[in-house]
């Protein structure tokens, strides 16, 4: 790994040499308003070997009058060696939250390194990482883009050293809408400054990452006449696409059985069929029984009552009388709770293949994630240890894995319709939905249901594709998914490229 070049700038415009852009990162507490790191690599991924440039730096965001009023750090990765870039894809990519870093994508699925971690997910002590032979750096480049308040990304002071009022900050950064714009604008200037305008560009986002990039999508190219030609939704949330009351009660039970299918809590009969042989017949039952049923409400016959009960308590891997106490509305937090409680034993959250042990048995749900603590335990001594010592961005200031953005203004929610009307606008853009079975947060039927609801027209449908993996919200973490997943993405990204000569028409 070889440093080339520093570059940090300041408000004032200072100019300084690279030992003492070097120095003064490491021993400061407000990081670099406008900076860049830049180190060379080597990588053999999809069994190809070449060498990579990384840029890991910080650019202003900026508001109308032209004043710095904040700045976002990002970690941007090119292929050397690329004879044509205008037919390169950039592959832009979010995580969520609202108020996650853009580490977990980075670090574990995309990036050219991964977490040391074993082939299910979970940490490995020496923490670090490792090569990542299934990134897609060889087809895309990829920049990893840190919201404000995220990472090191930071809202700035101004020339009297103050910061804006939590209410400015608010509708500057912190809302679905004040998120979209901001980093529109930051794109634009990101593309400008690496000269990706004739490139194909993806956007890829996770969990609330999904709500961003579908609101991006829209925005860039309505308000930066910035064109894309693909969307990516990693464990899809809320884009304003409602699911609520029966479908929202009824759709978590495709889960439920993956789940409990996972951990052998179904009848012999259920048990013995493949995964991929037992969803689509409860995804058929909740659809065609379920959502009639729980409609119906109390007025719902006692003979139909019975009937839903028994096959949702088969499904689920739970008794009778659980779910007609819950009148067929079973809590994901109880559920946590109630599936393997004989054995002791709690569900995670965002992937329920991690087990957690409660202080008691008794309760409506679990003292602690158990997923979300084993993510933690590796994630974060990773990023701080590969920026530092591999990517050779050095500050004292701290790497916020989750950071403060609320409260968070979620009205005038649209995005899922932008995202539709983005897709009509350009005959280009496709959208890829990528969802793991035992995520119990973003669960993957919702995700499906979504990207069904997306287009009622179906006029689109052809340009609309989901893909599932046996794992959680990171489907990435598990080996298996880890090269699929990729995979996916890849093809993906390949044939939403226009042919040579291909007109965007209709």
């Amino acid at each position: 790994m070889k440093l080339i070049s520093i570059i940090s700038l300041s408000l004032a415009s200072l100019t300084l040499t690279a030992s003492q852009v070097s120095f003064a990162n490491e021993n400061q507490r407000r990081i670099d308003v406008d900076s860049t790191v830049v180190t060379e690599h080597k990588a053999r991924i999809n069994g190809e070997r070449f060498s990579y440039t990384a840029t890991t730096g910080t650019q202003p965001v900026w508001d109308d009058k032209g004043d710095a009023v904040a700045t976002l750090q990002y970690t941007y990765y090119e292929r050397d060696k690329v004879d044509d870039r205008t037919k390169r894809p950039l592959l832009i990519s979010f995580n969520g939250g609202p108020g996650s870093a853009s580490v977990w994508m980075h670090l574990a699925y995309t990036g050219p390194r991964v977490l040391k971690i074993d082939d299910e997910g979970y940490p490995i002590q020496p923490y670090g990482v490792k090569d990542n032979p299934y990134s897609v750096l060889d087809v895309a480049d990829i920049v990893y883009v840190n919201p404000v308040n995220t990472g090191y990304s930071r809202v700035l002071e101004n020339e009297k050293g103050e910061l804006p009022s939590k209410d400015a900050q608010q509708k500057m950064f912190f809302g679905v809408n004040a998120d979209i714009k901001y980093l529109a604008e930051w794109l634009n200037t990101f593309v400008n400054r690496t000269e990706r305008w004739r490139s194909p560009k993806f956007l890829i986002g996770e969990s609330y990452g999904t709500t961003r990039v579908s609101g991006l999508a829209h925005e860039l190219q309505n308000r930066q006449w910035m064109y894309i030609n693909g969307v990516v939704l990693v464990s899809p949330t809320d884009i304003g696409i409602k699911r609520d009351g029966p479908v929202k009660a009824a759709n978590r039970l495709p889960y439920f059985a993956a789940t409990a299918w996972y951990h052998k809590a179904l009848s012999p009969a259920l048990q013995a069929k493949d995964l991929d042989e037992l969803l689509p017949e409860v995804e058929d039952f909740t659809i065609n029984k379920l959502i009639p049923a729980i409609a119906k409400g109390g007025f719902i016959g006692d003979e139909e009552k019975r009937a839903i009960i028994k096959q949702m308590a088969l499904y689920a891997g739970v008794s009778e009388k659980f779910v007609a106490q819950n009148n067929l509305d079973i809590p994901t937090n109880f559920f946590w709770k109630e599936l393997l409680r004989e054995r002791g034993q709690t569900l995670g959250r965002l992937d329920s293949r991690y087990l957690g042990m409660d202080k008691r048995d008794a309760g409506e749900s679990p003292d602690y994630w158990a997923e979300l603590t084993s993510w933690l335990h590796s994630f974060t001594p990773a990023i701080n240890h590969y920026l530092r010592n591999e990517l050779n961005y050095k500050t004292d200031v701290k790497y916020n894995l989750f950071g403060n953005v609320h409260p968070w203004d979620r009205s005038k929610n649209n995005t899922g319709e932008n995202l539709r009307l983005a897709m009509a606008q350009n005959p280009y853009l496709n959208v890829l939905v990528q969802a793991g079975y035992y995520d119990g947060a973003t669960n993957y039927f919702d995700a499906k249901y979504t990207m069904w609801q997306l287009d009622p027209s179906s006029k689109m449908r052809d340009r609309l594709s989901f893909k599932g993996y046996r794992s959680g919200h990171m489907m990435y973490l598990r080996h298996a998914d880890l090269e699929s997943s990729n995979n996916d993405l890849r093809e993906f990204m390949l044939n939403a490229l226009p042919k040579e000569g291909e007109s965007a028409k209709y």
